[in-house]
């Protein structure tokens, strides 16, 4: 009767009465379960009491299925299940019902695997399947039971020892029209099945995979219609899970799977409905493809620094520990096992704990507070460079408190720098014909903008030299002739200087460059590609061939006052030129479909016709006579000796392409990102590709718009000295090259990844440099600081110290800057001593250079003579570290100092012997709280790999509490809200700025920082990390286009107007308006209501997926995140592996 009016129900579909259909459901199943003449009559083959529930199940979709399975009918069915088994025969009928039933209400059952595995329903289905394995009929609802049960990881594995692998490899076969929908479900199965390494290896140990490749084939080769793209799906996850195991990738090699995947995906390419197949088919060949070590005879750098000492269990230590040739061993196990996995995880997700480990749980650690851990008589010495704050300071002396800097302090003896300079009465109207033509440029760029044409060589009387003056377009094309020089009577030689106060022999601070008026090629001009012998040095002003013509003699002395470990000789042309950044704008690029995909069936194809493989080696480091190789001429020539320069290896691959390895941050072995070398030798309409191919990390900005840097020395010397953005089909994936454990952190598994991007040159033999972002080097710093001394005027107190010297020797500069007092009364002095300190510091991590051009739009603010900037240094006492790892920067690491350390983990306890710039400006800051001026704000600049805009990170106890999920208090959540008000201001200000990527939560891994010390030790609200990106904006008037330096200047700038409104905010006077506040207020509680993320690196990158759906991180099987990319909340794109983010304090594997 129940029956009856259920399916009546059904029939009326009289669905709207859901009580009562519950109610007549749990009366079925009570009835069914324990009355056994009800029980019997649904059993028998008349009643139609199953049809019923199918019907009803089928009509009614999910919402029956819920109330299905909240009322306990999965279980009932399958202990129905197994009564029915124990029948001899079973009834058909019966068993089909079932499991119809089964495959409908499992899926919908969370716990419906173990339910099956404890009652043993998963022999009953294979054992009945086995037996009717010619009834199509019965054959479809097992399968689907079966797809179902497989999908518990150890049901898995219980069904592949009851031999269902071998089942469904009976039923998956060659292209056939028959029983597709069959084909399909058991392709699934068998999909679900082989995630058990156990039963892939089983598959592979009875020679399944041949057969699946012959089938995929022959369900390419017939299916042309593309109707059956769901049967060609199937048998590619079936590969893809086999070869998640080494046998399996074995096997694929072996049986061809390479050429064959190749071959097909080919075939599809042309139709784009193909894409999901020739994705997988990508994905299972880059898998496969044979894991090789990199082309190098070690992964530590190529160079080594000896350090005072080396502190036992330190990186150093370990890497060095190691015996040659196991510090890169590759891995190719497998990197899990199955012997705990046969626990049961049902629970897994829910078991999951939410909250990130990692935030700062502990109150008493949240609580800022001044921690006095040296005693003041220590910090005494630091009073030297606080002469603005003593007692007895007097603006008499140098006049206005200027202390002029020796010009010769670069280290270049005054009497050899006179001689340097003597010119050559045989070049002298040439010399000044040169000077006065550039400066005739420059004029008539002042006035007609940039020309289309270069340096006017025509009516330009020769003339004396004029003073430089002026900023910008013409300080950075004169900066190469306040240094150009014909050759004196002697070379320049000696000085130069070793680190560690080891004798070095002395380095030739010369570089021969043709005269950019006089000469049409530049190539010629490098003698001995890297060099800068002081043999060539003989040949300067002799009479060569007219067609070289004279040379010109240029006295590095920048070169000759930095010191670094691979001793440079030379400066890149781009320290000689300047830059001058460009007029127009460049928009983040927008990549062709197919184009990665492209990219790698090219790498594909280096397997399949080995034979087109050049692998020449034209630059390699490791060779001790020389990194440049000579060859026919037939390749690009390469070079990174000089300062910031990083390339380690050039290896031609093909007849246009090279693969490029980067060189590991000195005592490190790894930290590749930064890249920086030259490139020559080139011919035009060419197209050239370069894949750099051990970066690190596992996603860049390369794949969402940003491009490669380029500066050209032909442009250069035609008047356009600048960094342009440039390269096409720039692609970022995962390669074939495995990372050592060592390398790792004892992760086995890990590959590297490959940056690709093709580049079509505009001039024959042209001199070119790349870079990974716009280059700053320690000697650009070094002349624009001299060039800030030079201008500024006498209203300016400026002082530039030398804080300290780093382990390779190289001054670290301290800058002072405020306005000088009015006179020199108590009643001036006094305020003139009290002004607010400003920290500001810079380029802890060499590779973050647009920080220095944010430093540099700051210090050029604060030397201008507007009236903005002379309030600013009335409000402000400026205490400045523009770079804090100079030795970093000179060498061309990318993360790291020469202490093989990340210097911004090392501010808790910094050594004063390995980390002296991090203990002294630490010092600078806890003689400042000891005196009781702590700094208003402290802003360390950093530049972000992964987030577009520019950001800033601070710290919070409100927040982070908020975050943790912890109890406390609304007492212990008491706080200022004052550390939101400067990144609010430079929201309303910074076209750049955004404030929805601010963060301002303290993580455990963090504490080693300059933000959270100086926070939590030294006491400073405002302590900041200002992160810009490397590669442009998403919002604003800048939306669209890529970062230059123009814009990083400018927003250098504005965080001298924001610090200028910040002043005139909390004075008194506007304490008398708390809107601000109020409006700070707000902000915070919108971005508590909207925060999806518990830290400031885990939140998501926002960014558009593209229209081609290709996996970049490649393997399937490297599920676990790398232990130095934090896991976002927010949902992978289909498209992208999307990394996740860190600021630039993240841990040692980052940035």
């Amino acid at each position: 009767m129940l029956l009856g009016q259920l399916e009546r129900m059904s029939r009326e579909s009289m669905m709207t009465e859901a009580e009562i259909a519950r109610q007549l459901t749990a009366k079925i199943l009570h009835l069914i379960q324990t009355q056994e003449k009800t029980k019997k009559e649904v059993m028998s083959k008349g009643s139609t009491g199953m049809e019923v529930i199918l019907a009803s199940l089928e009509v009614c979709g999910g919402r029956r299925v819920a109330v299905f399975v909240s009322k306990g009918g999965p279980a009932i069915l399958l202990k129905l299940l197994i009564s029915a088994s124990k029948e001899s025969p079973p009834s058909e009928e019966l068993m089909l019902q079932l499991h119809s039933l089964l495959a409908k209400v499992g899926p919908k059952d969370r716990k419906f695997g173990v339910k099956a595995r404890l009652t043993g329903a998963l022999n009953v289905t294979v054992n009945l399947l086995k037996q009717n394995l010619l009834n199509s009929k019965l054959v479809l609802p097992c399968l689907q039971v079966l797809r179902v049960y497989s999908s518990n990881s150890v049901n898995a594995i219980s069904l592949g020892k009851s031999g269902a692998v071998e089942l469904m490899f009976k039923i998956v076969g060659p292209h056939t029209k028959k029983n597709t929908t069959l084909l399909k479900v058991a392709l699934d199965t068998l999909g679900a099945l082989l995630k058990s390494k156990t039963n892939a290896r089983r598959a592979v140990d009875r020679g399944h995979v041949p057969l699946l490749l012959f089938a995929y084939q022959d369900w390419h080769r017939n299916d042309t219609r593309q109707r059956h793209m769901l049967i060609r799906k199937g048998l590619l996850a079936s590969l893809r899970n086999i070869t998640n195991i080494k046998c399996g990738r074995t096997a694929f090699i072996e049986a061809d799977g390479m050429r064959v995947l190749y071959n097909t995906s080919n075939e599809c390419l042309p139709v784009r409905t193909l894409d999901p197949l020739v994705n997988t088919s990508s994905l299972i060949m880059r898998k496969c493809f044979p894991k090789n070590r990199l082309p190098l005879p070690t992964i530590k750098s190529a160079f080594h620094y000896p350090l005072p000492h080396v502190p036992a269990g330190g990186p150093v230590a370990q890497i060095y520990s190691q015996m040659p040739g196991v510090d890169d061993v590759v891995d190719d196990s497998d990197e899990e096992t199955e012997a705990d996995m046969e626990n049961d995880t049902e629970n897994e997700e829910d078991e999951k704990d939410c909250r990130n480990d990692d935030i700062e749980t502990d109150l008493s650690k949240l609580r800022p507070r001044e921690i006095h851990s040296r005693p003041f008589e220590e910090l005494r010495v630091y009073d030297k460079f606080f002469l603005e704050l003593s007692e007895d300071f007097q603006v008499s002396g140098v006049p206005y408190g200027r202390t002029r800097v020796d010009p010769f302090k670069l280290g270049v003896d005054a009497s050899t720098f006179t001689s340097t300079f003597h010119l050559r009465h045989k070049f002298y109207n040439i010399y000044n014909l040169y000077l006065t033509s550039l400066v005739h440029y420059i004029e008539k760029k002042k006035i007609h903008g940039l020309a289309k044409e270069g340096v006017a060589k025509e009516g330009v009387a020769p003339g004396p030299r004029p003073a430089p003056r002026g900023t910008g377009l013409e300080q950075e094309l004169v900066r190469v002739l306040e240094r150009v020089a014909l050759e004196a009577d002697s070379p320049l030689n000696g000085g130069g200087g070793g680190g560690g106060g080891v004798d070095e022999p002395p380095v030739n601070s010369t570089r021969h460059i043709h005269s950019p008026l006089l000469v049409g090629g530049i190539a010629a001009a490098r003698r001995g590609g890297g060099g800068g012998s002081s043999a060539g040095g003989s040949d300067c002003g002799s009479e060569g061939p007219e067609e070289e013509g004279p040379l010109l003699e240029v006295p590095d002395t920048m070169v000759k006052g930095t010191a670094s470990v691979p001793r440079y000789s030379e400066v890149a042309y781009p320290d000689y030129f300047g830059h001058v950044a460009p007029t127009f704008r460049e928009p983040l690029l927008e990549r062709a479909y197919g184009v990665q995909r492209a990219k790698i069936f090219q790498d594909i194809e280096r397997l399949i016709h080995p034979n087109d493989i050049l692998d020449k080696v034209v630059y390699d480091l490791d060779i001790p006579s020389g990194p440049v190789i000579a060859d026919d001429g037939e390749s690009l020539k390469f070079n990174s000796q000089f300062e910031s320069g990083n390339l380690r290896k050039a290896i031609h691959v093909r007849q246009h392409e090279y693969d490029l390895v980067l060189n590991s941050d000195i005592n490190s072995n790894h930290y590749h990102q930064w890249f920086y070398f030259e490139v020559s030798g080139m011919r035009v309409g060419t197209d050239y590709r370069f894949n750099i191919i051990n970066c690190e990390k596992s996603n860049s900005q390369f794949n969402y718009g940003m491009q490669v840097l380029m500066y050209s020395v032909q442009e250069a010397i035609g008047g356009k000295p600048r960094w342009v953005r440039t390269g096409e089909d720039i692609c970022y994936y995962k390669n074939h090259f495995s990372r050592s454990s060592i390398a790792t952190g004892g992760q086995k598994g890990k590959s590297y990844y490959t940056m690709t991007f093709t580049m079509n040159f505009s001039h024959k033999d042209d001199v070119c440099y790349f870079a990974y972002h716009y280059p700053y080097t320690y000697s650009t710093l070094k002349m624009h600081l001299s060039k800030l001394e030079d201008l500024r005027s006498p209203q300016i107190y400026w002082r530039q110290d030398v804080l300290c010297e780093t382990l390779a020797g190289n001054s670290c500069p301290l800058l002072t800057i405020t306005a000088m007092p009015e006179a020199t009364t108590n009643d001036h002095l006094c305020p003139f001593k009290n002004r607010p300190v400003i920290f500001l510091s810079a380029r802890v991590h060499p590779g973050e250079t647009n920080a220095s051009w944010v430093m540099k739009g700051t210090l050029e603010f604060l030397m201008g003579s507007s009236q903005l900037a002379h309030s600013l240094r009335e409000a402000y006492i400026f205490k400045i570290v523009p770079m804090l790892n100079p030795d970093g920067v000179i060498n061309g690491n990318h993360r790291c100092s020469l202490s093989g350390e990340d210097l911004n983990r090392q501010w808790q306890n910094p050594s004063h012997e390995l980390h002296p710039t991090i203990y002294h400006t630490k010092s600078l800051l806890q003689y400042l709280a000891h005196i009781q001026r702590a700094p208003l704000v402290f802003c360390d600049y950093h530049g972000h790999s992964r987030k577009k805009n520019v950001f800033m990170y601070g710290c919070s106890v409100k927040e982070t509490v908020w975050q943790s999920n912890i109890s406390t208090s609304s007492c212990d959540l008491h706080e200022d809200l004052g550390y939101r008000t400067l990144p609010k201001i430079l929201s309303q200000m910074a076209s750049a700025f955004s404030m929805g990527s601010c963060s301002f939560v303290v993580e455990r891994s963090k504490e080693s920082t300059a933000r959270v010390v100086v926070w939590r030790e030294i006491g400073v609200q405002r302590s900041y990390t200002m992160e810009s990106t490397l590669c442009g904006c998403d919002q604003g008037k800048y939306k669209g286009l890529q970062i230059g330096t123009r814009e990083l200047e400018e927003m250098g700038a504005q965080f001298c107007l924001a610090l200028l409104r910040l002043k005139r905010l909390t004075s008194p006077l506007g304490l008398r308006t708390q809107q601000h506040f109020l409006d700070v207020e707000s902000d915070l509680m919108e971005t508590r209501a909207k925060v999806t993320s518990p830290t400031t690196y885990v939140m998501e990158e926002d960014e558009p997926s593209f229209q081609e759906e290709v996996d970049y991180s490649a393997d399937s099987n490297d599920d676990d995140p790398d232990p130095d990319v934090e896991a976002s909340n927010e949902p992978e794109d289909a498209a992208l592996h999307l990394d996740t983010l860190s600021d630039c304090e993240t841990a040692n594997h980052k940035k």
